[in-house]
């Protein structure tokens, strides 16, 4: 785990990043459960507004209506909505926009996860990830590891690898825990 963090969270939003698959949805409802915040998950609240899943909105509107629909959603969330643990998609922290505005006003926990045991959920995530369609497992990779780069832009890092979601967010907590004792609203 390396923790980049000058500042306390204080009520901040908690940002949950990393690969698709890695588990930012079950994790981040576990921790806010034990940092006593509430849980948003981006994708989730988009498939609400929209009445249809992210696959769905893909083959309908297209990616980039997607993304455009997403970098709205969490800039709004960065800028209005605190002490919230916010889990994003995979891809938006591509977004040069959403990662300024998450760094900036977010503290963004990266969940890492290595290849080898990501590949292993691989059969779990193709059906909902339209990402993933239509690509060998080989460019996949390449996927994978491009966004490692872009996920390197974070507050703290923490290795999933061997960790089940419950101890992922324990560590969390742990680690955040005694700044939100000192914030308590």
């Amino acid at each position: 785990m390396n923790v980049k963090r000058s500042t306390p969270v204080g009520e901040k939003n908690i940002v949950l990043i990393g690969f698709m698959g890695v588990g930012k949805t079950t994790i981040g409802k576990l921790a806010a459960k034990k940092l006593c915040r509430d849980f948003i998950d981006i994708d989730q609240e988009i498939e609400k507004d929209f009445q249809m899943s992210i696959p769905e909105m893909f083959n309908q509107k297209g990616e980039a209506f997607f993304r455009k629909t997403e970098k709205e959603y969490i800039v709004q969330m960065c800028e209005h909505k605190k002490s919230k643990i916010v889990s994003l998609g995979g891809g938006s922290f591509l977004q040069e926009e959403i990662r300024k505005k998450c760094l900036e006003h977010c503290f963004v926990i990266f969940l890492d996860l290595t290849w080898e045991n990501w590949k292993q959920r691989i059969d779990l995530l193709l059906e909902n990830r339209p990402i993933l369609h239509n690509r060998s497992i080989e460019q996949v990779k390449q996927l994978f590891n491009e966004r490692k780069s872009i996920y390197a832009f974070h507050h703290l890092r923490i290795e999933t690898d061997n960790l089940s979601a419950e101890e992922v967010a324990d560590c969390i907590a742990d680690t955040l825990k005694p700044d939100s004792e000192l914030y308590q609203p």
